[in-house]
């Protein structure tokens, strides 16, 4: 069995067709896990919402999905951030309110736990230091889990009395043994790691392999929607450096 690994689409339809493109070129997946925040600050959410229902797919809450609803505040996030979710709150149909109210926090995946920011705090903390990933060891109880909400391509394994970690490359392996191990695929719509192609994995139950891959799309398309629909420049022009 095959499965398609993304997180944080953030309502860029163009890179998440480029994705599901390149998903097809490769021969396809048997489902799709999402990490959540399918919207906020992009130009798109509802059409991305629609566009993952058309896949057989499992998705967990993300905090942007939640605060497009009211679910959470968006006292916390910066202003961008904010004016980008009271938009995106007024694109949404009755059913994408519908279908992000259902989204659980986590997800249990053959040998994977699912989560959007961490299994400790699944809707806001982020996964990106050896000690946080070290605690968050204790908090779940498969083998693996995969997390989004930081837009990084990371690795944390746990030792016996440590926790390391190694970005994720792309077209490179990472083969699953004994070691525990918390995952994240990088974000499709919305890449921070220096690279603003996007990211996504395969994870592959035969050979347990995990694969992670940087798709390009049209950022100029996007940048051009987000300018067009009155979001926040500042979110249109992150996209192309990747940060």
């Amino acid at each position: 069995m095959r499965y398609a690994i993304i997180a944080d689409i953030h309502a860029n339809l163009t890179a998440f067709d480029a994705v599901l493109g390149d998903i097809e070129q490769r021969g396809g997946v048997d489902e799709i896990w999402c990490l959540g925040d399918t919207v906020g600050y992009g130009p798109d959410p509802h059409q991305c919402l629609e566009r993952l229902q058309q896949y057989r797919h499992v998705c967990v809450a993300g905090n942007h999905d939640w605060a497009a609803i009211g679910k959470i505040s968006t006292a916390d996030f910066n202003p961008d951030a904010a004016l980008a979710c009271q938009w995106t709150a007024r694109q949404l149909s009755r059913e994408d309110i519908r279908y992000l109210e259902n989204l659980p926090l986590t997800v249990e995946k053959d040998i994977f736990t699912l989560v959007h920011g961490s299994p400790r705090e699944p809707i806001w903390e982020y996964v990106i230091s050896t000690s946080i990933a070290r605690q968050n060891f204790n908090f779940f109880p498969s083998p693996y889990c995969l997390v989004g909400h930081s837009h990084l391509p990371l690795v944390f394994k746990e030792e016996a009395d440590s926790c390391t970690y190694s970005r994720l490359g792309a077209n490179i392996g990472l083969v699953l043994g004994e070691s525990r191990l918390i995952i994240n695929p990088g974000g499709v719509g919305q890449p921070r790691d220096g690279d603003p192609r996007a990211s996504y994995a395969i994870y592959d139950s035969d050979s347990k392999m995990v694969r992670l891959y940087r798709i390009p799309y049209d950022i100029v398309a996007t940048q051009n929607k987000m300018i067009a629909k009155g979001l926040p420049i500042r979110l249109a022009v992150r996209l192309q450096h990747g940060m």
